[in-house]
């Protein structure tokens, strides 16, 4: 059976993910499930408990610009970008720095990473460190919203699920920064057209 916890709870949450525990919580879009960014077997543990492609790597949440510096590279663009968009649903997929080894992103050099517009997930996240993040159910299912939903689908195939309502139905626009054009890979709330403006500002 899943734990259900309270956000209050803090330090109980924080040592299960740093044991390397499967936590589900709500987001600024929707709820999601996380592991840390450097247990591997927790992420091996995640994809099991979605049933997602052993193939598909996870996107990665940091707290700020600063934690999305020590694994990814950025240029003044993405800077510039981050300082517009974040905290919020926008994701970008940058060149991943060696602190992330290759077996966490299936060989891609890349990796997708958001600031969430969520205090309590921020809070986490500068406890924690970065924290692979993906929606909280089974893969081709529904995204859940409430804890309720989480516990449907995923009751006994994740360690923890804390209280919570997910702030929007809406996943975040995700936008590939590794070409010399930005190009949008995924439709959310944040509009390409926005993005291109602050680039062209």
């Amino acid at each position: 059976m899943t734990e259900v916890v309270k956000s209050t709870q803090l330090r109980e949450i924080v040592a299960a993910l740093k044991s390397g525990k499967i936590v589900a919580f709500a987001t600024d879009t929707v709820f999601g499930i996380g592991v840390i960014y450097s247990d591997y077997s927790a992420v091996k543990k995640m994809k099991a408990a979605k049933g997602r492609d052993e193939k598909k790597p996870f996107p990665l949440m940091v707290a700020d610009a600063s934690q999305m510096h020590e694994v990814a590279f950025l240029t003044p663009r993405e800077e510039k970008i981050i300082k517009a968009f974040t905290p919020g649903p926008l994701t970008l997929v940058l060149r991943k720095k060696d602190v992330i080894s290759d077996e966490f992103t299936n060989g891609f050099a890349t990796i997708a990473i958001r600031i969430p517009d969520d205090e309590f997930v921020l809070t986490l996240l500068r406890e924690v460190g970065p924290m692979y993040v993906t929606s909280a159910n089974i893969s081709g299912e529904e995204s859940a919203n409430t804890t309720e939903e989480v516990l449907q689908q995923l009751n006994g195939r994740i360690d923890m699920v804390v209280e919570g309502q997910a702030k929007s139905h809406k996943a975040s626009t995700i936008i590939d920064c590794t070409g010399q054009q930005i190009k949008l890979l995924r439709q959310g709330e944040i509009a390409i057209e926005n993005i291109n403006s602050v680039i062209n500002c």
